[in-house]
């Protein structure tokens, strides 16, 4: 779990440099992707509940010292994230091209609603996304639509990310 959770910290620590440094500075995007996400949903989706939080903690942690967010702020939403989507370890078949569009919204609109709970104990301090606006709305068809070319990407890393790669389906070839 170790050498998972340090490969998942590294390739989340790399996407959301992207995320911060490049996608944020092109002016045609109205709002970027969340990759992080997207890497902590295949991760503790194949690793389960336990890798799901620890998964989740750290890549918000660097999320938060990235971001202008209270410090903890992500960790807690990204830490609840990693373990309801790792509780579904080994009930749903994600080898699909069509789950993970899915779990990825899912996951999008569970980040939408966990910060708008949050956000009544920090007294509307922080920035909570409004679903009768564009920007959450864009973002979630941004998450759908590149979560089946994300997972397809972190699926040519199954010794780096997953704990038992040779029971993964795909391993086999």
């Amino acid at each position: 779990m170790i050498k998972s959770s340090f490969f998942a910290f590294i390739f989340s620590l790399s996407f959301l440099i992207i995320e911060t440094a490049l996608l944020s500075n092109i002016s045609f995007l109205p709002v970027v992707p969340d990759l992080a996400l997207l890497i902590l949903l295949y991760v503790s989706f194949y690793n389960g509940s336990i890798s799901g939080e620890v998964n989740g903690f750290f890549s918000g942690l660097i999320l938060d010292f990235l971001s202008i967010s209270p410090l903890g702020l992500n960790s807690l939403l990204r830490t609840i994230i990693g373990f309801v989507v790792g509780c579904f370890k080994d009930f749903i078949n994600v080898d699909t091209v069509f789950f993970p569009a899915v779990l990825a919204a899912i996951a999008t609109f569970m980040k939408a609603l966990l910060l708008i709970i949050v956000s009544f104990f920090f007294g509307g301090k922080i920035a909570v996304y409004h679903f009768t606006e564009s920007i959450f709305w864009i973002e979630l068809c941004m998450n759908t639509v590149l979560a089946p070319m994300m997972f397809a990407f972190l699926r040519l890393f199954p010794s780096w990310l997953l704990i038992q790669p040779k029971s993964a389906s795909y391993a086999k070839e």
